[in-house]
């Protein structure tokens, strides 16, 4: 395989070859359902929807295991602020997250799991960890990673204990070192009983980090392919991950691969800066498929800055592309979705899949797509059917691996999802209705004028013995 990603742990592009061959194991930290999930949320989603749609396209085996953290500090302190049972909490936010997955055509994981559902791991991971002398007890319910009992710990993010910052709990008296993070959690008082689980080492609930070590081992083994999430769980998160799986003496993650945030105004999307922008109400105003586009167009290590900027000129090119595959499947037929997801890696156009090599580049595949693009419209113009065809075939392809095949779903039928597209084809429906008459009753001018009214709107009206056919300019 030519395959090269960016590991996060060597801070180095290397050749990605599968512990097993013909397939890959993937970890991705998904949410925590405190609220209604933001754009930033769903770029890591969509990053490695991607990774997961080539690696199937080299002919690869995929299990992608994304988590749900339905139990942690601020569900508990926003489900109390909002007096509902925190577990109804969680499980809201999980379906919007679910739904905005759904509508944005992020396939399903192939499991996904809740943290809640695998505290037996959890308290066994603990119990290894207290064994080997990495962990030790606290005050009761309280049970802690001891750092310095790991020479590597900090290896992840190139850290030494110096230089890091403690990051929970800093005044917990019951902690041999700040830096020391919580494996087990004691209950407390004012939290509902419902939070906490009996364990050897005293009634409580897990920590943050404990819950993705024990269930990627559940579903992945020991050791496995790939671990991603957003660079900004890279510390404490994923450092505090590695350091308890090593401890136990698992493998762990071969490659680390971390996705770059959402930027609004040059500053990271989250709510403390007040700049969240929620998937529910983005997607009122922007279509579904132009949202992904925006998002998942930027190499996954690059920053987005969402703008209506950025929103514009996505909806551009998608209508471009959308426009082409419609004219093409309106002169040759669709090409069947099964001839469309049958192409692998090594048929597809030379330059995309070295492309998709090269750390999942996609900016220069979609310059490939692009160009295939403009060849199909020259082939469109020409009227040679054979070559429409084969260009609706591959930009469908190409387009897939993004996850945005015009004619597949959820875009299918729906012009990307879009109602602003849907209320447009109807207004210029009804132009053209009215230039048909005009044309009819011989009535030229007319019938130029509405042409141009068109045109002054950025509507390129195509005339051909079937009947007039629009699109936007800059096709």
């Amino acid at each position: 395989m030519s395959l090269s990603l960016y590991d996060s742990a060597t801070r180095s592009v290397r050749p990605f070859e599968p512990l097993e061959p013909g397939k890959v194991g993937i970890y991705l930290c998904g949410p925590t359902p405190q609220g209604s999930p933001h754009v930033g949320h769903v770029r890591a989603a969509i990053a490695f929807d991607v990774l997961v749609r080539w690696l199937r396209r080299r002919g690869l085996d995929v299990t992608l295991v994304r988590n749900v953290t339905d139990i942690d500090d601020k569900i508990l302190t926003k489900s109390a602020e909002a007096d509902a049972p925190w577990w109804a909490w969680a499980y809201r936010f999980e379906r919007e997250f679910a739904a905005a997955y759904d509508a944005l055509g992020v396939e399903s994981p192939t499991y996904e799991p809740r943290a809640t559902g695998h505290v037996p791991e959890m308290v066994s991971l603990v119990e290894t960890l207290l064994k080997r002398g990495h962990a030790y007890t606290g005050d009761e319910g309280n049970v802690w990673f001891d750092v310095r009992s790991l020479a590597e710990y900090g290896s992840l993010t190139r850290q030494t204990l110096e230089n890091m910052v403690a990051e929970e709990e800093p005044a917990a008296s019951d902690k041999r070192d700040p830096h020391d993070f919580a494996l087990w959690k004691a209950a407390k008082p004012d939290e509902p009983a419902t939070a906490s689980w009996t364990t050897p080492f005293g009634r409580g609930r897990p920590g943050w980090h404990l819950e993705c070590s024990a269930m990627a081992r559940r579903y992945l083994g020991e050791t496995f392919d790939i671990h991603g999430g957003g660079i900004d769980l890279r510390f404490p998160h994923h450092e505090n991950e590695q350091a308890q799986s090593h401890a136990a003496g698992y493998g762990f993650a071969r490659f680390w691969l971390h996705n770059a945030w959402v930027t609004t105004g040059g500053e990271k999307m989250s709510k403390s800066l007040g700049n969240s922008l929620v998937v529910g109400v983005v997607l009122r105003h922007v279509p579904a498929a132009v949202l992904r586009y925006a998002l998942g167009t930027v190499h996954y290590r690059s920053t987005v800055e969402f703008s209506d900027v950025t929103t514009a000129e996505a909806a551009t090119s998608w209508d471009r592309f959308t426009g082409f595959v419609s004219r093409a499947a309106d002169l040759v037929g669709e090409v069947p979705a099964e001839e469309v997801a049958g192409l692998g890696a090594d048929d597809l156009p030379t330059g995309f899949a070295a492309a998709m090599d090269d750390d999942l580049n996609v900016s220069a595949a979609l310059a490939v797509i692009h160009e295939h693009l403009r060849a199909g419209n020259t082939a469109l113009a020409q009227g040679d059917a054979a070559a429409v065809r084969t260009a609706q075939r591959d930009v469908r392809a190409m387009l897939d691996v993004l996850g945005l095949d015009p004619l597949a779903e959820p875009w299918r039928g729906s012009g990307g999802g879009s109602a602003e597209r849907a209320a447009l084809d109807a207004l210029v429906t009804a132009v053209l209705a009215e230039r048909d008459e005009a044309r009819a009753a011989r009535d030229w001018a007319r019938a130029d004028a509405l042409r141009d009214r068109l045109a002054a709107a950025g509507v390129v009206v195509e005339d051909s013995p079937d009947g007039a056919r629009w699109h936007l300019g800059g096709r």
